[in-house]
């Protein structure tokens, strides 16, 4: 682990302190990992473009807008190749709440997520990203679960 020591003003220190207080956060050092994580961090595009990843797009819409569900429903089997599940619950008789799960090239799988969430009818979306390494090899761990063949996609970091 690396020791990083950085300089900031007392308006951001005092607004690092209040995120701290409101989520639990019992020292800075872990406050800010956590906030790294969560932020994008940039890359050279064609790196980025060929990364794997895993992605979670969640997001609200009216079901009774226009054949909105249908749409969304349509583009997630039109990418079945990122797609890996979906789960959809209905809040009240006309807005449900959607989370689809993504894995494959990032470039792909942010611009499935873009398309989703710009469909007019989507509201509050958001595209949560992990990079990872995938081990397609099929191999079966001595790990006593199940004991078929299975990948592996670590996270990145």
């Amino acid at each position: 682990m690396q020791r990083l020591t950085i300089s900031l003003d007392d308006a951001m220190a005092d607004a690092i302190d209040g995120f701290m207080a409101r989520n639990g956060y019992t020292n800075r050092s872990e406050a800010m990992r956590d906030l790294i994580r969560g932020a994008p961090l940039p890359e050279a595009p064609e790196k980025a473009a060929g990364l794997e990843c895993i992605a979670a797009i969640s997001y609200l819409f009216d079901y009774e807008g226009r054949d909105l569900a249908v749409r969304l429903d349509r583009a997630q089997h039109e990418h079945h190749d990122l797609t890996i599940s979906s789960m959809r619950i209905r809040l009240d008789h006309r807005n449900c709440m959607e989370v689809a799960f993504l894995r494959g090239p990032r470039q792909r799988v942010e611009e499935l997520g873009r398309a989703i969430l710009a469909e007019k009818g989507v509201r509050f979306g958001q595209i949560n990203i992990v990079p990872i390494r995938s081990d397609h090899s099929g191999h079966s761990d001595s790990h006593d679960h199940g004991g078929g063949p299975h990948r592996h996609d670590t996270p990145v970091w």
